[in-house]
């Protein structure tokens, strides 16, 4: 988590310290996605209109947007930056990448759940991935001159995949 409080030092401590991408997402991401479904129904303790049913259908939406996400915006970063698949290293610096930057998001949306009403600050704060993605883009072993597209690129890429995954979804699940 210290990507989240301090990425520069975040991302230098993940370069030293070499946690393997399985155990990230074992220890830390797919826990994240169970709190976020199990979240899902909370809204149901302080509005009396959402239903069981609702609930469940949201916590598979939102469960199944990041889970999903994190498998497309590799892949598709990979097809846009093959430099950064072509060795063992450079794919797990990828994933975590990924990871770091979908748990922050997913962390947002737990709070974004148990709060009983719109907050907004929280979607402004879905912009400082942006910065974290900035500092973790030295630690992906770029080029200075593709840099900054890769920030650009996979920032809109992290943002916006589990927000078409969960309309796409809605609009074939809720009707």
């Amino acid at each position: 988590m210290l990507v989240i409080v301090s990425p520069r030092v975040g991302w230098e401590e993940i370069n030293v310290g070499g946690i393997a991408t399985n155990r990230i997402l074992r220890v830390a991401f797919f826990p994240l996605l169970a709190v976020l479904a199990v979240t899902a129904f909370v809204p149901m303790v302080y509005d009396k209109t959402i239903t069981l049913s609702m609930s469940l259908m949201m916590a598979i939406i939102q469960f199944s947007s990041y889970f999903f996400s994190y498998h497309i915006v590799c892949y598709l970063l990979g097809g846009f930056y093959p430099e950064l698949v072509k060795t063992k290293g450079a794919t797990a610096r990828l994933h975590d990448l990924v990871l770091y930057s979908l748990i922050y998001l997913v962390l947002l949306e737990i709070i974004h759940n148990v709060l009983p009403i719109d907050f907004t600050p929280i979607f402004f704060l879905m912009t400082y991935l942006v910065w974290i993605i900035n500092r973790g883009a030295h630690y992906m072993g770029l080029e200075k001159t593709r840099e900054i597209w890769f920030i650009v690129v996979s920032s809109a890429m992290i943002l916006l995949t589990p927000v078409v995954i969960t309309k796409l979804l809605s609009m074939l699940i809720i009707k």
